[in-house]
C-alpha cells in the first residue's frame, strides 16, 4: 500500500496549491500567446523575412564577386585601367550600338 501520510499542514498544502495554480495559469497564458493567430502570422512573417534576407545576402555576395572578377579584368593591381582590354570591349560595344542604330533606321525608312 502507498503511504498516504502527509506531514504538511493545511496552510502549506493550500500555499502549494496556490503556487501550482499560478504556474499553470502562467503556462496557459504562454500557450495562448503561442497559438494566437497573430503570433503564428508574426512568426511566419519573421521566418519568411529571415529567409529573404539570407537569399538577398547570398545574391549580394555573388554579384559582388562577379563585379570584382570583371573589375579585375579591366583594372591592374595598382588600380590603373588596362587599356589593352578596355579598348577592344569599348569598340565592340560601339559596333553593337551602331548595328542597332542602322537596323532601326532601315525599319523606319
Amino acid at each position: 500500500m502507498a503511504d498516504t501520510s502527509d506531514t504538511r499542514t493545511p496552510a502549506q498544502i493550500e500555499a502549494d496549491i496556490k503556487r501550482r495554480r499560478e504556474v499553470l495559469a502562467e503556462t496557459l497564458d504562454e500557450i495562448g500567446v503561442r497559438v494566437h493567430p497573430q503570433t503564428i502570422i508574426g512568426d511566419a512573417k519573421a521566418k519568411a523575412a529571415a529567409h529573404l534576407d539570407h537569399t538577398v545576402g547570398r545574391a549580394y555576395v555573388q554579384v559582388n564577386r562577379v563585379v570584382s572578377d570583371v573589375r579585375a579584368q579591366f583594372v591592374d593591381d595598382e588600380g590603373a585601367p588596362r587599356l589593352e582590354r578596355i579598348v577592344p570591349v569599348a569598340l565592340f560595344a560601339v559596333g553593337v550600338v551602331g548595328l542597332f542604330a542602322v537596323g532601326r533606321k532601315r525599319r523606319k525608312g
